[in-house]
């Protein structure tokens, strides 16, 4: 790392283990479990196994930026999630996790939960945005009025979500959502560090043994808006790209440096 919290390149790093099935097509079947491990179980159709069997590129994919130019690092992930990365340059690194949330919502026809607060403290569901009402932004405050035609397609959906984009962010998450103490980290989960910039991770699978140690997979969108990438992890190389957390300790990834793992989980 160059230093605290600027992103950085890493590459050239040797992992000690394989764990990474290249014809694996998700999350699950792309990365192996290691020697006395096994995958922690939660209910079908759960926020938990949407993540764990995300689809992914074929193996070897790059990150694409928003306007289609290569990122500089390529030597960062092992995946690249089916994502979409919009051409508007917004869906940035808590963007791109809020937006896997609320897909996972629409697809459970749970449209009723989808709605994040902004960095103001004004919360903005998708409901009320889909009934016509739009912000009325001056300063810190924020009021909501009947502007528009009731409209609940699948378009207007990711306008609703372009907004959030906008007025949303690692502060509005951080201090919205519920603070998650390291020993009970889970799927779905994220590591974050507010600020501006800061910086957003969230946990897309987790393993056990049988002595209850626990490690985790994360995935990340960056800035600028880009794919979202599943992380290698360069600090263990033994068990990459598998992690491990330990309370009040920092965790390096390959972008970023946390030097607390501070983690949140949607609502």
């Amino acid at each position: 790392m160059v230093t605290n919290h600027i992103k950085s390149v890493v590459s050239n790093v040797v992992t000690d283990a394989d764990y990474i099935n290249t014809k694996g097509d998700s999350i699950s079947t792309r990365v192996i479990v290691p020697k006395g491990y096994s995958r922690v179980k939660y209910a079908v159709g759960s926020f938990q196994e949407y993540l764990r069997h995300y689809r992914l590129k074929p193996y070897g994919s790059k990150i694409i930026n928003y306007d289609d130019s290569e990122y500089f690092a390529q030597d960062w992930h092992d995946a690249i999630l089916e994502v979409p990365v919009p051409s508007n340059g917004l869906q940035q690194c808590a963007d791109a996790l809020m937006r896997i949330r609320s897909e996972y919502l629409w697809e459970k026809n749970k449209k009723d939960k989808i709605g994040f607060n902004f960095t103001s403290g004004h919360y903005c569901s998708w409901i009320k945005y889909a009934e016509g009402f739009r912000p009325k932004i001056k300063g810190n405050k924020v009021t909501f009025h009947k502007t528009a035609s009731p409209n609940h397609s699948k378009a207007n959906f990711y306008t609703y979500l372009n907004l959030i984009y906008t007025y949303a962010g690692t502060m509005s998450m951080h201090n919205e959502l519920k603070k998650i103490q390291v020993k009970d980290v889970r799927i779905g989960d994220m590591l974050v560090k507010p600020g501006s910039p800061g910086h957003i991770e969230i946990v897309v699978d987790e393993i056990q043994n049988a002595d209850g140690d626990r490690m985790y997979l994360l995935a990340q969108g960056n800035t600028p808006a880009q794919n979202v990438c599943l992380l290698k992890n360069f600090e263990n190389t033994k068990f990459s790209p598998w992690y491990r957390f330990d309370k009040n300790e920092p965790v390096y990834t390959p972008s970023y440096y946390f030097d607390k793992a501070i983690f949140v989980r949607f609502k």
